[in-house]
């Protein structure tokens, strides 16, 4: 009788965890892989039915690119609250109030421009903090609680403003004019008026590079302002959440508060903090407008907390909380600004703009909710 082979040891189960990701399954996995292919595809959209008609320029890409800044300053901080699983639908009347809350001292009330800026900082920082305080000890859900502030400060905004001025539109108060102050404030200036790198462009202009006026300076200015905010709020925020603890701790809230606390994570601080920032954002895009448009209205900033929300959507963020992307959220914004603008120098009525965007959002939610169900189900 000869002896029988032992039979072959079963093979070990393949772990997920230790298994071979193509490149390519990990950048469609990333959560702003959506937004990076659907800017891909407008960019080829307008290249094709507007590439000859000045889009692409440089005076064009600095058209919609201000655009695309403005929501992009508030799409980070939506990114982030929604992350948590937050939302603030307040961030449009926070744009108004704030503007009135700078330009209502620095005009009536005899104060510098500067401290008019801080003091609008300061009272939106604190009604921010608020907003997030309400929402974490009262247990309401967000969207409940900063829809109330929403009228509240819309409210506040007109009433505010008649009772002070007798208006709802301020640009001045006699001799004092808003945008001649923001021109003549050297620190506010530097920081929200105007452009920046305009020697770069004159001399891209003098090499021919980009379009010259006929004194030989370039046609388009400089980078704005709102385009400097946006990507440093970008870089800041992109950082924030993959390189720190604070961001372990947003995306840990978002995935599950209760499991977060009971680890010892802050929520109420994490909950808090965040929507302070975005009451920040929503200032930072205040003064920025109020600079560049050189008045303050209380009716500005309608509809740009659903905006933002759109442009974070886009960009990768659940709706649910727990996963998304800053970077995402800022290509969002910039599908934005170029179908906005990018429809102009088109055929095309822009009256589909909404059309387009309403497309864009469905989209975006229909692959979310796909990338969701393969994130829960550990196919990453």
């Amino acid at each position: 009788m000869t002896p029988q082979a032992p039979n072959p040891a079963p093979a070990a189960p393949t772990d997920d965890r230790v298994r071979e990701v193509s490149p390519l399954r990990k950048l469609m996995s990333r959560p702003e892989f959506g937004a990076l292919a659907g800017t891909l595809l407008v960019i080829a959209m307008f290249a094709v039915s507007a590439g000859g008609s000045g889009m692409f320029s440089a005076e064009g890409v600095v058209n919609w690119s201000t655009v695309a800044a403005y929501l992009g300053v508030l799409a980070v901080g939506a990114a982030l609250l929604m992350i948590a699983g937050e939302f603030d639908l307040s961030v449009g009347s926070m744009i108004g109030f704030a503007g009135m809350l700078l330009a209502i001292p620095a005009l009536y009330w005899g104060w510098p421009l500067w401290l008019a800026t801080v003091f609008a900082f300061a009272v939106a920082l604190a009604l921010g903090w608020l907003n997030g305080w309400l929402v974490v000890r009262t247990g309401l859900p967000s969207f409940i609680v900063t829809l109330a502030f929403f009228f509240i400060l819309r409210g506040l905004s007109l009433a505010v403003s008649v009772i002070f001025t007798g208006k709802t539109i301020l640009s001045g108060n006699g001799d004092l004019v808003l945008r001649d102050m923001f021109a003549t404030d050297p620190v506010i200036s530097f920081f929200f008026h105007g452009y920046t790198l305009t020697g770069v462009f004159d001399a891209l202009a003098r090499m021919g590079v980009i379009a010259a006026r006929d004194d030989g300076t370039a046609l388009a200015t400089g980078l704005p302002k709102a385009v400097v905010w946006w990507f440093a709020l970008t870089a800041a925020g992109a950082f924030v959440l993959a390189r720190t603890r604070m961001g372990n701790w947003i995306q840990a809230v978002g995935g599950d508060a209760n499991a977060a606390k009971n680890v010892g994570i802050p929520v109420a601080r994490v909950k808090i903090s965040l929507f302070v920032f975005m009451a920040f954002c929503s200032t930072v895009f205040a003064v920025l407008q109020v600079a560049d448009a050189g008045s303050a209205a209380a009716d500005r900033g309608l509809q740009k907390e659903f905006e933002a929300i759109i442009a974070a959507v886009i960009g990768g963020c659940l709706l649910t909380g727990g996963y998304g992307s800053v970077v995402g959220a800022a290509f969002g914004a910039l599908i934005f600004g170029m179908v906005q603008i990018g429809i102009g120098y088109t055929s095309i009525d822009n009256n589909w703009y909404r059309v387009f965007l309403g497309l864009m959002l469905l989209i975006a939610v229909l692959f979310n909710n796909y990338i969701r169900t393969r994130f829960a189900l550990g196919r990453r």
